[in-house]
């Protein structure tokens, strides 16, 4: 058994100015975006990208992330907290972002970023799917820091006592979705994009990969307040919104086998 090291949330201190754990995680999350996206131009050697696009990227991927996270953390986890609290919906810093808020809010931004420099969407979406993993992996470690997003109650002997919440030896989850959502889908896309494929079917993987991997880790999650815990079928918020994420990868993989149209 293992007690969680209840770090600082903030990790400089410059006067009155506290930078936070949490802002340095999307700090790093936003940088590696742009280290792997640049990195990915060059070895695709693709007539129609340009490096400097990946500045426009990544500032359209910002305002999807950061916008469309927070809204889903309000609406999809915890409306009645945030409507009695309305001001707090600006302290991003303290934590409180939701993957699929902030998966649509991608969506809607690379859309507008497709439609600007005249680009394909989806075979815009299979490029930019490799560079999100190691991304949302900086963020479980910053869900970790914060000691925020703790797992269920567990026997196994790597539990975690989180000292905040209670005595009883929980599962990390942060580090198991850390270790899922970020290094092996990491490995999975990145080296599956290498070679050209159906249009779609990169996207189709990190819908796949991603939403299997968030449903099985859910189990060792402790279900969110904001949503009365478990929902139907004794499955939580995270699981029924990523059983649509695997359903459209399965379609978009499909369709793409089927149509046989690879990226030139």
């Amino acid at each position: 058994m293992f007690i969680h090291p209840q770090f600082d949330p903030v990790a400089i201190h410059l006067g009155p100015l506290a930078v936070h754990w949490y802002g340095l995680m999307y700090l790093l999350a936003f940088m590696s975006f742009l280290w792997l996206g640049k990195l990915r131009i060059r070895t695709l050697n693709r007539s129609g990208w340009d490096e400097k696009m990946m500045d426009d990227l990544l500032f359209y991927g910002i305002l999807g992330v950061v916008l469309g996270g927070r809204l889903g953390e309000v609406l999809f986890y915890n409306p009645g907290y945030y409507a009695s609290h309305p001001l707090e919906i600006l302290a991003v810093w303290q934590g409180g972002m939701s993957f699929h808020g902030g998966f649509l809010g991608v969506l809607v931004a690379m859309a507008f970023f497709a439609r600007q420099h005249k680009l394909p969407w989806l075979q815009l979406m299979d490029f930019i799917a490799p560079l999100v993993p190691l991304g949302l992996g900086a963020g479980r470690i910053g869900n970790f820091i914060n000691a925020e997003l703790w797992g269920r109650p567990t026997n196994v002997p790597w539990g975690m006592v989180f000292p905040h919440v209670d005595d009883l030896p929980r599962h990390p989850s942060q580090l198991y979705e850390f270790a899922l959502e970020g290094l092996v889908l990491f490995v999975l896309l990145w080296f599956y994009s290498r070679k050209p494929r159906p249009v779609g079917a990169v996207s189709g993987l990190f819908l796949i990969g991603y939403g299997s991997f968030r449903f099985l880790a859910e189990y060792t999650r402790n279900p969110d307040d904001g949503i009365f815990g478990l929902m139907s079928l004794g499955i939580s918020m995270g699981q029924w919104l990523s059983l649509p994420m695997v359903i459209a990868g399965l379609v978009l993989v499909v369709r793409g086998q089927r149509e046989s149209v690879t990226l030139k």
